[in-house]
């Protein structure tokens, strides 16, 4: 039984990469000892509640204490509507710690009101960069850190990135990567591929000789008719030679529609599903030939699934994805993508290797780090 007294760590999620993160967290947290409190603390910024509360339950995440029921909403406001909603509860409730995860709207939001009230904010995934500031969640990856009192790290050049930034070496620890802790202990549950086409009333026998998974959904490639249109043609082609199972995610059925794209996805070999959840998606990845998305996470859990990666980006923030793992960045010229499907095709793609401490424990490295971090911290205050 916890019997600490002591204010909670407020330990924060908004969107679906957030719970990745944050569960293995939670559930160290709990396990170390003495126990470590902490507060479950939701923004609501993921729009879609049935997916939230679908992703708790497939992560074996608690219930969040506080919910702020955020929305979507454009970034400025997003952002604001979170700090206004977060400092309520640092005065409710207390914390000894504010705890972020990733580099969403939430993540910034309440690191900034934490640090305004000088609360230790500590930032899960730390100086990861894409040095691409037309992205936002750059923008929220580099605030954070300058904001932080405590950085954990999950791979190695990172800490590079942020001395170039100035920030001390000294609140820098290398952990590993905790979404790492998440895939492996959920994927005994993964739900396999033939299971789930049967649900949504589609022959599983079309998967028998292999299949890729396909997700889009950032601004830049799905946003602009003139990349999402030469992107969807390419689709076609590759799904002559191997089926794609494509979870289509709303903002990209959206543009897909307003660009009068969709009809052109109703082709052989391209099997459209709505966003599925989290051991859906593992299970889907775990077997498939290969995984073309624009996720980051996805990068990351193809590396730890060693399944090769195509990632149609032109940069990525997780550049040991490509250095040891499985992921080829490349871009988003579609005959790009198309001779890189065709090399896996031909030689099987690569299959690297497991990165240094992406070995299911670094949310236990993390919970031992800061017990002692913050113990520190309170007695030198």
């Amino acid at each position: 039984m916890n019997t600490d007294t002591r204010a909670p760590i407020l330990c924060v999620v908004g969107a679906r990469p957030n719970y990745m993160k944050m569960a293995p967290i939670i559930r160290a947290f709990a396990a170390h000892e003495p126990a470590l409190r902490s507060l479950l603390v939701h923004t609501g910024q993921h729009y879609d509640a049935a997916m939230n509360d679908r992703l708790f339950a497939d992560l074996d995440l608690p219930a969040p204490d506080v919910n702020l029921g955020v929305g979507s909403a454009s970034h400025a406001v997003q952002t604001a509507e979170v700090m206004k909603r977060f400092e309520p509860v640092i005065e409710q409730h207390g914390a000894r710690a504010v705890l972020v995860v990733g580099d969403v709207n939430s993540t910034l939001a309440c690191a900034l009101v934490a640090a305004k009230r000088e609360v230790p904010v500590i930032h899960v995934e730390a100086g990861l960069r894409s040095y691409d500031r037309r992205m936002p969640e750059e923008i929220n990856r580099v605030l954070t850190d300058q904001l932080a009192d405590l950085l954990y790290t999950t791979e190695r050049s990172a800490h590079a990135n942020l001395a170039r930034e100035g920030i001390d070496a000294e609140r820098a620890v290398f952990v590993g990567n905790v979404m790492i802790d998440s895939l492996l202990a959920s994927l005994p549950r993964a739900v396999p591929a033939e299971q789930l086409l049967s649900a949504a009333g589609l022959d599983p026998a079309v998967l028998a000789g292999g299949y890729a998974v396909l997700t889009l959904h950032r601004p830049s490639n799905v946003d602009d008719p003139a990349v999402l249109g030469p992107l969807v043609e390419a689709l076609r082609q590759i799904a002559r030679r191997l089926p794609l199972v494509f979870a289509l995610h709303p903002r990209t059925r959206n543009n897909l529609e307003r660009f009068g794209l969709l009809g052109r996805l109703d082709a052989p070999g391209i099997i459209v599903l709505p966003p599925q959840g989290y051991l859906e998606m593992l299970g889907l990845m775990s077997r498939a030939v290969m995984v073309l998305t624009d996720s980051g996470g996805m990068q990351e859990e193809t590396t730890a699934l060693g399944v090769p990666c195509l990632t149609i980006r032109e940069n990525t923030e997780r550049p040991i994805t490509v250095e040891q793992g499985t992921n080829t960045l490349v871009g988003i010229d579609p005959q790009a993508l198309l001779a890189a499907v065709g090399d896996i095709l031909a030689q099987g793609g690569k299959r690297g290797r497991a990165p240094e401490f992406w070995d299911g424990r670094a949310a236990q490295r993390i919970a031992a780090h800061l017990a002692g971090w913050l113990d520190q911290h309170e007695r030198s205050r």
